[in-house]
This record gives C-alpha cells, sequence and structure tokens, in this order.
C-alpha cells in the first residue's frame, strides 16, 4: 500500500544543508501498527510529515498504492491528505472556537459531503470514542484525554487509509496514554497506523510493528514486508474544495472568539463610511429638495427654442473626443515643440454644433395641436427680430437713445460692437443686456404673478410697464434704460475716473412713481432713418438732424404702470426689465412691412433701391452729364462715395475732353455691382415674417406639463429629418443642472477627503487579519493537515475580512441613519427646510459594498501570507 523507497531529506542550502532522512526504503502493510522509534532529531516527526505530505522529500520516492509521488503537484497533496491520511498530534491542535463536533466534522467540508450527512457521521464516530456526550463543548473544557480522542475522532471521520500519530500519548497521563494506546490499537486492525513515541514500552506493548531510526536512517525494523502481497493498484483522489459558507463559518465564530476586538475593528471600518453616508445623505436631501423646487416653484419657466442654437451637449462631446485623440497621439520624439490645433479644432466644432430650427415649420405643428398644447401651457411666447430703437428727450431737449444701450459704447468706443456681440462679462456690468422684455402673452397668468403697484397693466401696444423687484427696487442702470438718467451723465463720469478725478458717485437713489409713470420714448424703426431722393432711397441715420425729426414724429411709447412680482407668485425670476405686450411687435412688423421703402424692395427682389444696381447683374445707370454722376455719388455708402470720386480725379488729371470723361465714367458704372443682397436689405430695413419667429417660449403650466411639452417637442422631432431636429433650452433645467452639479461637486471632494479615513481603516482591518494569522497559525496547519488547499486558506482570511467589512458598513450605515434625526432637526431650526439628511437605498447599500470591497482588498496580503505559511512550521508555532 505504501512504500518508501531510498528517501532523502535536507534542509538548508550550500555549507548549511542538514540531512534529515538518508535512504530511508520501509515498506507498510495496509492493516498493521507501526510505531517509529529513535532519539530526538533522528527523523522521526520529518519521516511522519513526508508520508502525510506536509513535507516534501528531496530525494528518493514515495509510492501510495502504486502511485509514485514524485511529480504530484499541490493539488494531489492536498487531495492525498484529505483522502488517505489521519493526523493525531501530540499537543491535539483543535480549533478553540469551534466545537467538539465541528472540529470533528470539519474534513468532511473539505471533500463536498453534505451538511446533515457530516454531523451524522461526526456523531457516530465521537460515539465510537466514547464522546457520545460531548458533541457541543469547546475544547477548552475538555480534559486531556478527551482532547485527544477528539483528535483521534477528527483523524477518522473521512475514513482515511493511513493513520498518522505524533507522539499521541506525550501529553498525558499512564491511564490515559493507555487508553488511548488500545483505541489505536483497535483503529490499526483494518488500517495502517503509523505512531512516533519515545516510549519503546507502549510500542512494544501495542504495536504490531517497530521501525527504529538513527541518524536518518533505518538500523531495524521488527517485522518488514516485502513485495506486493497487498495487490496494490494505482488510484485516484478526490480533489478538495471549501465552500465559502464554511469559510464564512470558521470566520464567524473566530470573530465571536473575540467580540471585543471585533466590535471596535468593525467601529473604526465604519467611521470613513459614517462620513461618506452623512456628505450623502445632505446631498441626495439637497437634490431632492432642489427637485421640489423645481417642481413647485419654477414650473412657469418657458422652454426656448431659437431660430439659431448650439448644441452645448454635442459640442463637448466631438471638441472633448478630438482633444483626447490629438493627446493620445504617441510615437512623437521629444526633441521640439508640438503645436495642436486647438483653435481650429475649436471653430470646427462650433460651426459643426451650430444648428439652424425651423421655425415657421415648428410654429405650424403648434397651431396644428393649439387645443392639445393650451391643457398643458400657461402661454406660448413668439419673439421677433424686431429692431427696438427707442429714443427719449432730455430736459434740455437733448435727444437720447435708451436702446439699445449705449453704455458700453461710451465707455469702450470703437470696441463697443465687438464687446456686445461677444457676450462678454463687462459688457453684460455695462448695461447692454436687454432691458426691454415682451411680457407673457397671458393677462390673466400675469395677474396671479405680479401685482400692479402703480398705474395700470398694458392694455395697448404702445404702453409698457416697469418690473421692480420684491423690495421695489431696480439697478442704477434701468435708470439710462428709462432715460432719467442720458449718455451726457455716463460720458462725464468716465472722463471723472479716467482722470482720477474724486470718488465715483455711488449714493443710492429714489424716485417717486409719478416720476416713472407717464415716461414716454420714441420709437423709431430702421425704415425711418430712410429718405427718397429724387427716386434713391439714402440712409438718413448717421445726420443727427434727420434723427431727431424722426423721433419728434415717431410712435410713442408709454410707461402706464410700475409691477412688483406677488408674495403669493408660484415662478417669478428676480429680476427688473421694462415689459411691453406681443402687440408692440406685431405693430412694428406691420409698421415696417408697410413702408414704402419696403414695399419698393419687395417688389423689386432682383435691384437694390439704394443704388439701382442690381443684386444679380450689372444694369448700372448712364449719366448724360458730370452733375448727373456728382448727385448719384451722394446717395452711395460714404466709402463708395469716395472711391468714384477718387476715379474721377484722376480722370480730371487726364488729358481728356469733358466727352471722353463722361464715356469712361459711364464704361467704369456699367462694370459697378452692389455687394448687397436682397435678404441683407430686407433685414436691415427690420422686415420679418410674422410665420418666421426668432425665437418660441413655451410656459408649461406646471412640473409634470413641463415633461409633456417636451415630449411633445420629441414627438415634432421625429418626422424631422435626421439633422433637421429641434434644439431646445429648458432654462429651469440647466439652472437646476448648475446647482445640482455644484452640488455634486461639493460632495465628491468631501467625499474623496472622508474617503481617506475609509481607506487608512480597511488598511487596518489588514493590519488586524494579519494579527489574526498570526494568531491562528496552528490553526492553517490544522486544516493543511487535513487537505485544505492554499486557496482554502486564502479563502477563510477573505471571509473573516469581508465580514468584517460588512459588518463596519452596515454599522457606519445604522449610525448613519440615527445621526440623520438630529441633522434634520437642526437644519430645520435653522433654515426652515425639513427632511434634508436623507440616505438613499442605493446609496446606503452602495457603501456597504464598498466598505466590503475595500477591507477584502486589505485583507488580500495578510490572506496570501496564510495561505503560502509551511504546514509543519505552522503546526509547530505555538
Amino acid at each position: 500500500m505504501l512504500k518508501l523507497q531510498n528517501l532523502v531529506k535536507t534542509y538548508g542550502q550550500g555549507d548549511n544543508v542538514v540531512t534529515a532522512l538518508r535512504g530511508v526504503s520501509i515498506n507498510f502493510r495496509k492493516s498493521e501498527f507501526v510505531s517509529v522509534l529513535g532519539p530526538s532529531g533522528c527523523g522521526k516527526t520529518t519521516l511522519l510529515n513526508i508520508i502525510g505530505g506536509l513535507d516534501h522529500f528531496t530525494d528518493g520516492d514515495l509510492v501510495i498504492s502504486g502511485r509514485s509521488t514524485k511529480n504530484f503537484r499541490d493539488k494531489d497533496w492536498d487531495a492525498y491528505r484529505n483522502n488517505s491520511i489521519g493526523f493525531v498530534f501530540q499537543n491535539y491542535n483543535l480549533i478553540p472556537h469551534q466545537s467538539v463536533i465541528s472540529n470533528v466534522e470539519l474534513a468532511l467540508t473539505l471533500s463536498g459531503v453534505s451538511r446533515a450527512e457530516r454531523r451524522a457521521r461526526a456523531k457516530q464516530v465521537l460515539i465510537d470514542v466514547g464522546l457520545g456526550d460531548q458533541l457541543h463543548k469547546k475544547p477548552n473544557q475538555l480534559s486531556g484525554g478527551q482532547a485527544q480522542r477528539v483528535a483521534i475522532a477528527r483523524a477518522l471521520i473521512n475514513d482515511p487509509d493511513i493513520l498518522l500519530a505524533d507522539e499521541p500519548t506525550g501529553a498525558l497521563d499512564t491511564d490515559t496514554s493507555v487508553s488511548v494506546m488500545q483505541l489505536l490499537k483497535n483503529i490499526a486492525k483494518d488500517r495502517l497506523v503509523i505512531m512516533v513515541t519515545h516510549n519503546p514500552d507502549l510500542a512494544n506493548e501495542y504495536s504490531t510493528r517497530i521501525v527504529r531510526l538513527l541518524d536518518g536512517r533505518v538500523i531495524s525494523d521488527t517485522n518488514p514486508h516485502e513485495g506486493d502481497s497487498d495487490g496494490e493498484s494505482k488510484v485516484q483522489f478526490r480533489s478538495t474544495h471549501m465552500n465559502m459558507l464554511t469559510a464564512f463559518g470558521l470566520s464567524l465564530k473566530n470573530l465571536l472568539t473575540k467580540k471585543t476586538r471585533t466590535i471596535l475593528t468593525a467601529f473604526a471600518g465604519s467611521i470613513g463610511i459614517i462620513g461618506i453616508a452623512l456628505i450623502l445623505a445632505l446631498s441626495s436631501g439637497l437634490n431632492g429638495y432642489i427637485a421640489n423646487v423645481e417642481r413647485d416653484t419654477l414650473s412657469s419657466f418657458p422652454i426656448t427654442i431659437e431660430k439659431q442654437s448650439l448644441d452645448t451637449a454635442s459640442l463637448m462631446q466631438s471638441f472633448m473626443g478630438e482633444q483626447r485623440e490629438q493627446e493620445t497621439n504617441a510615437d512623437k520624439p521629444l526633441d521640439r515643440v508640438y503645436a495642436h490645433a486647438f483653435m481650429a479644432r475649436m471653430m470646427k466644432a462650433f460651426t459643426n454644433q451650430v444648428k439652424q430650427n425651423d421655425l415657421k415649420s415648428f410654429k405650424a405643428y403648434i397651431e396644428e395641436h393649439e387645443t392639445e398644447l393650451k391643457d398643458i401651457t400657461t402661454a406660448i411666447s413668439y419673439t421677433y427680430d424686431v429692431p427696438m430703437n427707442l429714443y427719449s428727450f432730455m430736459p434740455d431737449g437733448k435727444l437720447n437713445q435708451v436702446n439699445p444701450s449705449q453704455m458700453t459704447k461710451v465707455f469702450y468706443g470703437d470696441q463697443a460692437d465687438s464687446m456686445a456681440s461677444g457676450g462678454s462679462l463687462m459688457s453684460g456690468m455695462m448695461g447692454n443686456q436687454d432691458m426691454w422684455q415682451q411680457l407673457i402673452p397671458n393677462e390673466e397668468y400675469l395677474e396671479t404673478q405680479y401685482d400692479v403697484i402703480s398705474g395700470t397693466m398694458p392694455a395697448a401696444y404702445n404702453e409698457a410697464v416697469l418690473v421692480v423687484d420684491e423690495s421695489n427696487s431696480i439697478a442704477d442702470l434701468m435708470l439710462y434704460a428709462l432715460g432719467i438718467k442720458g449718455e451726457d451723465e455716463l460720458v462725464a463720469l468716465r472722463d471723472a475716473m479716467l482722470k482720477g478725478e474724486g470718488e465715483v458717485d455711488a449714493e443710492n437713489s429714489e424716485l417717486a412713481y409719478s416720476e416713472i409713470i407717464g415716461l414716454e420714448f420714441s420709437l423709431v424703426l430702421p425704415v425711418d432713418l430712410y429718405e427718397q431722393v429724387e427716386g434713391v432711397w439714402q440712409y438718413r441715420g448717421d445726420d443727427a438732424a434727420y434723427v431727431l425729426q424722426a423721433a419728434q414724429t415717431a410712435t410713442k411709447i408709454k410707461i402706464v404702470g410700475i409691477l412688483r412680482p406677488s408674495e403669493d407668485a408660484a415662478a417669478v425670476a428676480n429680476q427688473t426689465f421694462i415689459g411691453y405686450t406681443a402687440a408692440l411687435s406685431d405693430f412694428i412688423i406691420g409698421y415696417t412691412n408697410a413702408s414704402q421703402l419696403v414695399k419698393e424692395q419687395l417688389a423689386a427682389p432682383e435691384t437694390d433701391v439704394l443704388t439701382g444696381i442690381d443684386f444679380d447683374k450689372n444694369n448700372a445707370p448712364e449719366f448724360k452729364s458730370p452733375d448727373e454722376f456728382a448727385a448719384f455719388a451722394e446717395t452711395l455708402p460714404e466709402a463708395e462715395k469716395q472711391q468714384l470720386l477718387g476715379v474721377v480725379a484722376q480722370l480730371e488729371q487726364a488729358s481728356m475732353t469733358d466727352e471722353q470723361k463722361l464715356s469712361a465714367i459711364n464704361m467704369m458704372m456699367k462694370q459697378a455691382t452692389t455687394s448687397a443682397t436682397y435678404e441683407g436689405n430686407l433685414e436691415a430695413f427690420g422686415v420679418v415674417e410674422k410665420d418666421r419667429p426668432a425665437a418660441i417660449n413655451i410656459y408649461p403650466s406646471s412640473f409634470e406639463n413641463k415633461d409633456a411639452v417636451i415630449k411633445f417637442i420629441g414627438e415634432y422631432n421625429k418626422d424631422r429629418e435626421e439633422g433637421t431636429e429641434l434644439v431646445y433650452t429648458d432654462f429651469v433645467g440647466l439652472l437646476m443642472s448648475s446647482i445640482t452639479t455644484v452640488i455634486n461637486a461639493i460632495s465628491y471632494i468631501l467625499i474623496a477627503f472622508v474617503s481617506i479615513s475609509l481607506v487608512v481603516s480597511s488598511i487596518m482591518i489588514g493590519i488586524i487579519t494579519y494579527i489574526s494569522v498570526l494568531e491562528r497559525t496552528r490553526e492553517i496547519g490544522v486544516l493543511r493537515a487535513m487537505g485544505a488547499s492554499k486557496k482554502d486558506i486564502s479563502r477563510v482570511f477573505n471571509a473573516e475580512t469581508i465580514t468584517v467589512g460588512f459588518a463596519a458598513g452596515l454599522l457606519g450605515v445604522l449610525v448613519t441613519a440615527l445621526l440623520c434625526i438630529p441633522a434634520n432637526i437642526i437644519i430645520k431650526n435653522l433654515t426652515d427646510i425639513s427632511g434634508v439628511a436623507s440616505l438613499p437605498f442605493i446609496g446606503a447599500a452602495a457603501l456597504i459594498l464598498i466598505s466590503t470591497v475595500l477591507t477584502l482588498l486589505a485583507g488580500l496580503i495578510p490572506s496570501g501570507v496564510a495561505a503560502r505559511k509551511d504546514p509543519v512550521v505552522a503546526l509547530r508555532t505555538e
């Protein structure tokens, strides 16, 4: 059955080599009681460990049932120990935190035996060794003889072929030793028992064979066995595997034996979880509060669709994608400077992501579904790119333009246009923002949102109102928009600042309602600044006298009321402006389209009415005299006029007759073309088509209806060709998204800081797990002796860290839930907002999982150390 063939075992290397066995050859019978005797250091225990698969020979061979072990791998030795070997140790080596029956059935868990069968077999073998009444005691509650009987029962539970006993009576008294030896003798009747002992009397009395060793050699064998009389045949061992449930059971029982340390460890690990959970609870609660604010008070902000919109989401994706592609360009020699095409990519991204919305089609779609939208909207507002050139007369009679604001031009001169178009922060601060805004076209809704504190609501197209904030305040910028302060005051302020003359007057001012009610403004439209002279239209906007005359006869817009947000208003933005009705936009469109200038241009779409030149072909006038040409030149823009007059001056210097000069001028004019376009002229005249709005503002009647409006837009987009879908702006969504982003960013930063404590606590748990490895070193040896693999050992300690990590996460979540109660009370008293601190279930589950994973990662090193421990050394550890 078992053969040792010239076994050699050495330890150490180089000059420090120690030979423990020197060519040991022994054949064992299938069933016999063999005692191995010899002085200390002769190799007895080494021989026993090699037979048991705990240690490996240096040379020779160990043959098991005809199978050589020279090529055995770790898993083969594990299976061999579990299936064929049972160990009985001098010091019992029972696992202290396991009960008697659990100690005995442990080997069966590695064999994949069911729980019910394990328990039944363990009870029976304990009864067989006389311990049927001690099943649930712990090892420290047993006598030495009882503990050794438990060890024998554990060795027999798997019905091994070979029982190895290392000094089984070394720690027992005489009477107990006799009973143990008698038990081993009975066991040897049907299996091989090999015992190492220093007691020759017990060996002579109970053994059937005695082998003596000296200096690593066999010096005598009282009953040697020769040949293959046992009918040996090669066998295959079943592989062993400890399932996670068993690993968790071992770990949990070990942790429960150290309750105080386990609780303190879990609490220390939970500190980081508590910090993160509290931040998450507040962040989640604040986001929920923002959602409620959005739902309850911001539902009336519009969803805006403009004729030209920038798809910012696609822009960022496109730009970042190209940026990553550029950054990942590798294999460049680092011997020069590389300039990335940043500006080109940015311009390309902006150009590609500017979307043109077909608002004409969408307006028609809205009108087709008017009934459907009426139920989910408060109002639908159409705004147009109508010119709003408004002037007021100062007390000295001087004309003052109030809209568009001239403040930027006063401060920045020639750079004003570029600043205004650039939308800079300074441009907005200097009053370039639109102070005149169209009111929501729903009078009933306006009355619920605003209180009329003086005057009346606007009823006619030429009536407007001033909207103040909740404290009746406006910025002094509004005084310039109202014409109360003029451009001269701005110029004086600018000059004083540039010269450093004294302090800038920053005093607040007060106005009576009567100083505002009744203010009038002259609406001068672009068509009012053109004059027809001898059949040709001339632009007179550069002529201050002409503009003054136009303002005196222009339509007057009058302030008829002052509005303030109502205390019961559901959603009113905290801004001040001058509001006018949609009727004013309709008037401007009608007035412009009915002007003689526009009618003539519409009637002659192929000809520039300002020059008389065809847009697409030469159709220059033929002049009869130089005076007629000079009169024509005066009608042209200054640059073109100077260019023509310069050519005429050159002709004057040439030796040509008047007839030749006139012929040359006519020839030059026949070659002339206009840089203007038909569409450009109409835009300059302020022509707007009523069915082509510049923007459509849809005001949902509730938060839920906002989703319905978005769905309505989505239904429209379904029928559009790819690339022609509407791109819209949800101002509330953008606002709330920004706030939420800020809250989330702050939360992430705080979580990052608190996570440091979580990582530290995880490392601490890893250190404590390593201490546990040191404390359970002998247990590791026992498990390896029973056939547990390195993976099984690692699994046991991983289960321990998982258990601690889960307990820490669960404790952290529970403590956080309790801390949320006083936190909500404090927040309620400070802000009158209730229920802010609320840890979401998913967040709690995620934190428990994170805690478990982190502690598992921290425990991988100590569990690896445990798995790599030499079982022979582990069993010798005190």
